[in-house]
């Protein structure tokens, strides 16, 4: 069964505009069933396939020009560097009418090539796993939020029902092996799975990567490679404080999250609802599939997400900040159910030192139902969709 991705209309709209368009994620992340769905009538090569990766790298440019479809799909396009080159000279030349669609998993890989032969020539869109939107007209969503903290939502979890547990251990060990190994600097590979491990723990967290590195058994540019690592592999992305106008007495470190939270509880070896309802985990990961589902469903439109948090050297705190051109949206996020005073008390402090209005301002709680406060809109954690942007 298809499930229809968000990301299909920024997709075909990018094509009207560009020769090239590289769609990029994660992997099991859903990239080649998007667009073979997608592009039914176009041409597709899989360069993980040897006999398509000899052809592409006796013949770059034949390879490219081959056949008569309008449009060619080239996944894993990163296996071949060499073809970049040649989709330089081809997206150039006025009588090619055919364009490109390139997918691929190593974005550390991938990115470094786009840069330097396609600039200016060259849409990047970005697919995650599923969005709450687009799981919930195939996949009813659970009654509270912890079954899918736990569950993730990469396809296969969903699709191919695979049990999470089943799917994220062979999935660190599939990453690991096959994507750390490509990368320079990654030789102890049994030492980067432990970082991984590490750096779940400090989810929601002000990221120390002195204290990282240290209890990682790495020096810091080590633990900050590591870190970029897990970053190209959308594994991970770090958190911005904002610090611009209000206050200068503001913190400056970065938090750390994960794309999908399912695999943070598997690196942790959380599996149980009710294991997890009694963790110091489950607030953070609420926070963390929140940030998550608003970042993709941002990338998800084509678009950036500009996001980031708020915290003062007294310990008050926005989890997070939305900013649209000169407006800027606040959200606390807390996982309780019922809506107490204190929840509100990092969003009505930021309130006095901003003047953000209150119209502005939003609470998303783990309960069902969303309401109209005078702090603040409340939304359930089903509605994330609707913070702005």
């Amino acid at each position: 069964m298809y499930v229809a991705r968000t990301l299909e209309a920024a997709l075909t709209e990018a094509l009207k505009h560009y020769p090239v368009v590289v769609v990029t994620g994660p992997r099991q992340s859903g990239k080649t069933t998007l667009l073979r769905t997608v592009f039914p009538e176009a041409s597709y090569h899989a360069l993980e396939a040897l006999d398509a990766r000899a052809a592409a790298e006796d013949d770059p440019r034949g390879f490219l020009l081959h056949g008569e479809a309008d449009l060619m799909i080239v996944d894993e396009v990163q296996r071949v560097p060499s073809l970049f080159s040649y989709l330089q000279e081809i997206a150039d030349e006025p009588a090619v009418k055919r364009k490109y669609v390139l997918s691929g998993s190593q974005n550390y890989l991938l990115l470094e090539s786009v840069s330097q032969s396609l600039a200016g020539r060259v849409a990047l869109l970005f697919l995650y796993p599923f969005t709450m939107t687009e799981l919930a007209p195939h996949f009813p969503l659970p009654e509270e939020p912890d079954a899918l903290m736990l569950a993730g939502s990469y396809p296969p979890v969903y699709d191919r029902r695979i049990p999470a547990g089943e799917f994220f251990d062979n999935y660190v060990a599939t990453y690991v092996e096959r994507d750390v190994r490509a990368v320079r600097g990654v030789g102890d590979l049994a030492r980067f799975r432990r970082f991984m491990q590490l750096c779940a723990g400090r989810i929601g967290q002000l990221l120390n990567v002195h204290g990282l590195a240290n209890e990682a058994g790495v020096d810091h540019k080590t633990a900050e490679a590591w870190l970029s690592v897990l970053e190209a592999g959308h594994v991970v992305f770090r958190l911005q404080p904002y610090y611009r106008s209000f206050s200068k007495r503001v913190v400056k470190q970065r938090k750390l999250y994960f794309f999908d939270t399912g695999l943070v509880a598997a690196l942790l070896g959380v599996r149980d609802e009710r294991l997890l309802s009694r963790s110091w985990l489950r607030g953070v990961l609420f926070e963390n599939l929140v940030i998550a589902e608003y970042a993709k469903g941002v990338y998800h439109r084509g678009r950036r997400p500009r996001i980031y948090f708020w915290r003062d050297h007294t310990g008050n705190e926005v989890d997070l900040l939305v900013e649209d051109g000169e407006r800027i949206a606040a959200v606390e996020i807390k996982g309780g159910s019922t809506i107490t005073r204190d929840m509100l008390k990092g969003i009505t402090t930021f309130q006095r030192v901003s003047g953000i209005d209150p119209a502005a301002c939003y609470l998303v709680c783990g309960g069902r139902q969303s309401v109209w406060r005078p702090e603040a809109h409340v939304l359930s954690w089903r509605e994330v969709s609707r913070l702005p942007g």
